[in-house]
C-alpha cells in the first residue's frame, strides 16, 4: 500500500470528506487511476462528490507533489500515488494496464557521459511496453 494519507496528513493538508475520499480511492500499490475512474469509485464511497471536486483533488495532490502524472501514447491521464519510490512503468500496448517496476539498474548511471551532450541529468523516466497476460492470450 502507498502511504499517501500518511503524507498529506504530515503535510498539513486539509482533509475534507471529498479529498479523503479521493486520497483513499487513489491508495495501493499498482494504482494508476483515470480521473473518471478515481470519481467512480470515489461516488461509490460519498455520492455526492462532484467531478469537478475529483479534477481538482487530483491536481491539488498533484502540485503538492504527492501524487505523479503519468501520460501513455494519447490516452486519458493516470495517477500514480507512489510518487516518493523511485520506479518505473511497464505499459500493456492493448489495453494500457499500467503496472510499477523497479528495475535492478540504475538507468541515471547507465547513460554514458558521451551521450549526455553536456547535460547534467537530474531524471530518467523510462517506461517498459508490452502485452499484459490478458491481451497476450487474446492476440
Amino acid at each position: 500500500m502507498s502511504d499517501l494519507l500518511e503524507r498529506l496528513r504530515g503535510r498539513g493538508w486539509r482533509m475534507t470528506a471529498q479529498r479523503r475520499v479521493v486520497a483513499e480511492v487513489l491508495d495501493g500499490d499498482h494504482v494508476h487511476l483515470t480521473a473518471d475512474e478515481v470519481h467512480a469509485r470515489a461516488v461509490e464511497r460519498l455520492p455526492e462528490i462532484s467531478r469537478a471536486t475529483v479534477y481538482n483533488t487530483l491536481g491539488e495532490m498533484v502540485t503538492l507533489g504527492e501524487v505523479l502524472e503519468v501520460a501513455t501514447d494519447g490516452r486519458a491521464k493516470r495517477y500514480d500515488p507512489n510518487a516518493h519510490r523511485p520506479h518505473q512503468h511497464l505499459v500493456c500496448a492493448g489495453c494500457g494496464a499500467i503496472r510499477d517496476v523497479r528495475p535492478a539498474g540504475d538507468p541515471l548511471r547507465d547513460l554514458p557521459v558521451s551521450e549526455r551532450f553536456g547535460f547534467t541529468v537530474s531524471n530518467v523516466e523510462v517506461t517498459y511496453r508490452g502485452l499484459c497476460p490478458n491481451c497476450a492470450t487474446a492476440a
